[in-house]
């Protein structure tokens, strides 16, 4: 079964139609990245889930944000960190991947959702770098590497369009 199918604009454009997952990666005023070990899951990994339909790509984010992390988590978005493409499995070959970078601003880090039981874990960037983790097939160091840069270009400039209660 290919994954992959069309869409057609009004004047027929073919456009080609993704399932999308979405990964909220959490940096803390520390410069510390959460990080997820599930019960299911293999190795560390940030938040992530399947964007469902009709949602935009900040509320899948904050919606798994919140499932995974607890209610009780305050989270300011910061903005797309990457677009990738992946494997999910053979009937999936294709999913659009949206990384999307939040600052961490208090609450109670409250594993649910499938990471029901998951251990929750705040790591420096030196620490990744000296003895890393196994990850989980979705969470690379590069791409942690790449949020830490855009945490610390972003994390002071208030952005009032994308703040929201959570």
């Amino acid at each position: 079964m290919k994954a992959v199918t069309k869409m057609f604009s009004e004047q027929g454009r073919p456009f080609a139609v993704f399932p999308a997952a979405v990964q909220a990666v959490v940096v803390d005023a520390a410069e510390r990245f959460l990080l997820l070990h599930g019960p299911r899951h293999p190795g560390w990994q940030v938040v992530s889930g399947a964007l469902e339909a009709e949602e935009t790509v900040l509320d899948g984010a904050w919606r798994e944000a919140r499932e995974e992390l607890g209610a009780a988590v305050q989270l300011r978005p910061l903005g797309t960190i990457h677009v990738e493409t992946f494997a999910y499995d053979q009937n999936l070959p294709f999913v659009l991947s949206l990384n999307y970078l939040f600052a961490y601003e208090g609450g109670a880090i409250v594993p649910g959702d499938d990471m029901l039981g998951a251990q929750a874990r705040w790591w420096t960037w030196a620490e990744l770098n000296t003895e890393p983790p196994l990850f989980h097939p979705s969470t690379h160091l590069w791409l942690l590497g790449r949020a830490l840069q855009l945490y610390r270009l972003w994390h002071l400039e208030p952005n009032p369009t994308l703040q929201r209660p959570f």
